[in-house]
């Protein structure tokens, strides 16, 4: 049975969570508009959510729940914007050495979440992945009020991008609302939903 413990992820676990994050993402209708091509796909976004999840450890925090098996359950990658973040030297080389013919198709996301990002103090859950088998149980929310609790504590918002209206529905549980303007569209009309928490 996997245990419920939430624990700060280590440096040299970020590729493993890269590696779940995308194996967990990998029917979203984002992932299949970055990498069009399936056999390339789970192997491409697990090198770009490692990138992500390494300035995440940097600038920001990694929870997850371990599996019995070794692995993780669950992870939660946020990112500290009660500040701006500084750049990243080699940032887009290391981008494009990961996504190859697939860069440009990065890039507009990127361009579309800064263009779109919110100015106000807050923390950016930027992904929360659950194992497929471990789906439904609730260890995505655990994470969630992990956070919401410190966040609460002082007074801080939190700020995401959901994937679906499905996941739109999970974060209003957790006291997320849409933004104005909420839906934000990538070049191939896939869409995410902008939501915003203030501190309860």
């Amino acid at each position: 049975m996997t245990s419920h413990v939430i624990r700060t992820a280590t440096e040299q676990e970020i590729p493993a969570i890269g590696a779940l994050v995308s194996h967990a993402f990998d029917d979203l209708a984002a992932n299949h508009y970055l990498v069009p091509v399936p056999a390339e796909r789970e192997k491409v976004m697990a090198g770009f959510f490692t990138i992500e999840s390494e300035t995440a450890f940097k600038q920001g925090r990694i929870d997850v729940i371990d599996h019995e098996d070794g692995g993780y359950a669950a992870v939660a990658v946020w990112f500290d914007r009660e500040s701006d973040l500084p750049e990243i030297p080699g940032y887009l080389e290391r981008l494009e050495a990961i996504t190859g013919e697939h860069f440009e198709r990065f890039g507009a996301l990127g361009e579309l979440f800064d263009k779109n990002h919110p100015h106000e103090e807050h923390w950016h859950l930027a992904f929360i992945a659950v194992r497929p088998s471990e789906q439904g149980h609730g260890l995505g929310g655990k994470l969630m009020d992990h956070m919401h609790a410190e966040l609460d504590a002082k007074g801080t918002a939190a700020y995401l991008e959901a994937t679906n209206e499905n996941n739109v529905r999970l974060y209003r549980r957790h006291g997320y609302q849409p933004m104005d303007p909420c839906e934000i569209y990538l070049p191939d009309g896939t869409a995410f939903y902008r939501m915003w928490r203030t501190p309860s």
